[in-house]
């Protein structure tokens, strides 16, 4: 019978449903990290929400251990990829606190709304200041929604129910799920200029870190009202300090900050602020919800072999996990490679096999592309829920596969739709399972996806490596692979470039300036 720990505080009904499918469940808490390796290894799975830190350490100790369940959203406390090289699946529940979120969302809104927490503490004062708190309706107001996915869309439809305008940004949203959520697709500078209330419910990434910067905050509509319960990093915490200073901004709530536990900030005291301590997830249904969903999970995995919500493995069975496993790792680098490099919203994406590919299970093909598109905006996208999350966002998905044999003997390629036109890269297996890029945008070029790299589309012109090699040593950047495509001598032509650290905004200025360049951005892989 499998044996699972649950070492964290969860709902009893965790370890009812664990002893209802057949496993065998002990429920041991508040254990230091040495005690907890001392007693890790009895067991197959492990069931943990926050407090413990599942680390490399840990998990040397945990010899029997297939699989770790966490109990909400955040899996920052568990070393995924030690959990991986260990074989150990790590499985999360990333829709179980949605609606709680959502709401406190809208919480914090009537809070800035009719200044509620300062209201309350004047009259408990004995104040009775009745003239002092000048509140705005939510009605007829224009909600900005930063991140349209899965608690977005809920926010948009309890607005909707309070009579608000609700305007949308998010790169995966179409139009016709604009209109299934009644909500209106913009892009971010006209969201910011139309916004009486602007919720951000969108992950922490790159494009989107910042995304409240000090400059987009300045186009925002004078007397904005700003939430944040989705991650801090996502708003400039100074700008938001001197936008509440100057009145530009009439109010904001945060549940999250860029340090946590947030025992001090210059935001606090600010008159209009309001903040929470990480409460979008308190509710006691959502702690129930997401102690139910990770049992079920695990006990499946264990007893049936079954995987859900996986951030490490995809959908596999035993038979087609040796002969996917390459081509998984050739799909999800270029799908990261397309979502990095598409400028503008997508609409749609096709995923196309051919040679030795075609007779494969595409599924976990197309599962990976996605991971690997979706990752660049989200940073809870895996293999097994990113095809949810795309067709929670409208995006069009197409398998295609080619019994033909072309220039290679197993090809992949990934189309994305966007408003300036296709966008296509292609890729094989040397050896049957190096990955390889081979086209790219319709140039021929081969190249490894790895590390750190810069791209760059110049005018193909005598003396621009030259150019180019030296603007990255004097700027003491080393070069480790070089890769070059055209499209005809004299045309258009690509470089891919890996490079031993991420390329910085200062190095991308640099480059950009050099004669013929048309595009420069850092890659990630």
């Amino acid at each position: 019978m499998p044996k699972v720990l649950i070492s964290d505080k969860m709902d009893p009904k965790a370890a009812q449903i664990f002893r209802e499918r057949g496993v065998e469940v002990d429920e041991i808490t508040g254990k230091t990290p040495d005690e907890l390796k001392t007693i890790i290894g009895a067991y197959d799975g492990l069931a943990i929400r926050s407090s413990t830190k599942v680390t490399k350490d840990i998990l040397s100790a945990a010899t029997n251990l297939k699989v770790i369940g966490r109990a909400g959203i955040g899996v920052d406390n568990v070393d995924i990829p030690a959990a991986s090289a260990q074989g150990v699946v790590v499985m999360n529940t990333p829709f179980g606190n949605s609606i709680t979120t959502a709401e406190h969302a809208i919480a914090l809104m009537f809070a800035l709304a009719r200044q509620l927490p300062e209201a309350d503490a004047s009259t408990q004062a004995g104040k009775w200041e009745k003239n002092r708190f000048m509140g705005v309706e939510l009605t007829s107001k224009t909600l900005g929604l930063i991140g349209a996915g899965n608690i977005g869309s809920i926010v948009a439809d309890r607005a909707r129910g309070l009579k608000m305008k609700v305007v949308a940004f998010d790169p995966f949203l179409t139009p016709e799920r604009a209109v299934e959520m009644g909500v209106e697709k913009v892009d971010i500078d006209t969201l910011l200029a139309r916004a009486d209330f602007i919720t951000l419910h969108t992950p922490l990434t790159d494009q989107t870190r910042n995304i409240l910067s000090a400059e987009n905050l300045a186009k925002t509509k004078k007397g904005v009202r700003i939430i944040n319960c989705a991650r801090g990093g996502l708003i400039d915490e100074a700008a938001l300090k001197a936008g509440l200073d100057s009145g530009h901004i009439a109010g904001a709530a945060l549940d999250v900050f860029v340090t946590e536990p947030a025992k001090e900030s210059p935001l606090f005291g600010t008159p209009g602020f309001v903040s929470t301590p990480h409460l979008g997830a308190s509710t006691t249904e959502a702690q129930v919800n997401v102690a139910i969903q990770v049992a079920e999970q695990m006990a499946d995995f264990l007893v049936s072999g079954g995987v859900t919500n996986a951030l490490n493995m995809p959908s596999l069975s035993a038979e087609e996990a040796p002969k996917l496993k390459p081509y998984m790792a050739l799909a999800e680098k270029l799908g990261s490679l397309v979502g990095q490099l598409a400028h503008g919203a997508l609409s749609g994406i096709s995923v196309e096999v051919e040679g030795a590919a075609a007779s494969l299970n595409q599924k976990p093909i197309t599962g990976a592309v996605l991971a690997g598109l979706m990752r660049v905006h989200s940073d809870t996208v895996n293999m097994v829920n990113a095809p949810f999350l795309a067709k929670e966002r409208g995006l069009d998905v197409r398998e295609v596969r080619h019994d033909r044999e072309g220039d290679y003997h197993t090809l992949v390629r990934v189309t994305v739709k966007t408003e300036a036109g296709d966008r296509s890269v292609a890729g094989t297996l040397f050896g049957d399972a190096a990955p390889r890029l081979v086209e790219l945008f319709g140039i021929k070029v081969e190249a490894d996806l790895v590390g750190h790299m810069l791209y760059v589309v110049n005018e193909d012109a005598p003396g621009f490596i030259g150019r180019l090699g030296t603007t990255l040593g004097e700027a003491g950047v080393n070069i480790g692979t070089f890769h070059l495509g055209r499209r005809a001598a004299g045309g258009e032509a690509v470089l891919l470039l890996s490079v031993d650290e991420p390329v910085t905004a200062d190095l991308l200025t640099k480059v950009k300036a050099l004669p013929g360049v048309k595009t420069a951005m850092g890659l990630a892989f």
